[in-house]
């Protein structure tokens, strides 16, 4: 059963532009609570933003947080970014980012717009996980990590109408779970020692990622012939290889 979304849309006039302001303050009010070291409240008032989800029945209340999943991965993830960072214009730049995705790429139903939704929620998600908790228990990095593919798979193959979008979405999550728990104990970042960078374990699970979810979306569209295929099997292999090769795997975080 598809979840109950109260989505309040005006497209003209006062109420347009009403909207429009009440979206922008949210990532304005994340943006000062973070530079005031408030951060707990900052993501407090991210989860409260989501109170819509539970304004129905109980019953419902699974189906509307996963529905909802994404956007949260987002808005949590841009705390944590901009926690991460001393500068001022950066921090300007993810609360930028942060308005383009709640007033462009969240509401947008197309499937392209649905992919970048997939994509950036997990690359966020996962970006902000090992940046944040990079020495987390081996236990909790694994299960969060299956646990955001979970969610961004699901988000996406749900779009095609996929009937076994579930257990897809269950067989990237393993993967992706067994990944980092193969990377715990040699957690890299590129650039090589930076502690602000991508983490292996996000750059290779949104690579892998985003390279078969393209490849998904050529064969549901019956574009998807022997040639190509191979195409891009052979360039996300060579890339894997690319990066396994010229990784300093003396760098690790136990």
């Amino acid at each position: 059963m598809r979840p109950i979304l109260l989505k309040i849309k005006p497209t003209s006039g006062f109420s347009y532009f009403l909207h429009l302001a009440l979206v922008l303050i949210l990532p304005v009010a994340v943006y000062i609570l973070v530079a005031l070291n408030f951060v707990q409240l900052a993501l407090s008032i991210i989860v409260l933003s989501k109170w819509r989800m539970l304004a129905v029945k109980p019953r419902f209340w699974a189906a509307n947080i996963r529905a909802n999943a994404i956007d949260l991965m987002v808005g949590l993830s841009v705390v944590v970014f901009m926690t991460h960072s001393a500068s001022v214009p950066v921090r300007l730049g993810w609360a930028l980012l942060y308005a383009i995705w709640l007033l462009v790429i969240k509401p947008a139903s197309g499937i392209l717009m649905v992919t970048a939704q997939a994509f950036t929620g997990q690359l966020f998600a996962l970006m902000a996980l090992y940046l944040a908790w990079a020495s987390g228990p081996v236990w909790g990095l694994t299960l969060l990590t299956g646990l955001f593919c979970f969610l961004a798979a699901r988000h996406y193959l749900e779009a095609f109408d996929e009937p076994y979008a579930k257990l897809l979405a269950y067989i990237w999550s393993y993967f992706a779970a067994a990944l980092a728990w193969l990377c715990s104990r040699w957690l890299l970042f590129y650039p090589h020692n930076s502690p602000n960078g991508i983490s292996f374990p996000a750059l290779m699970l949104s690579f892998l990622g985003y390279g078969l979810a393209l490849l998904y979306y050529f064969d549901q569209n019956d574009k998807l012939n022997k040639g190509l295929k191979r195409q891009f099997i052979f360039v996300m292999i060579a890339v894997v290889i690319v990066i396994l090769a010229f990784s300093d795997w003396g760098d690790k975080v136990v």
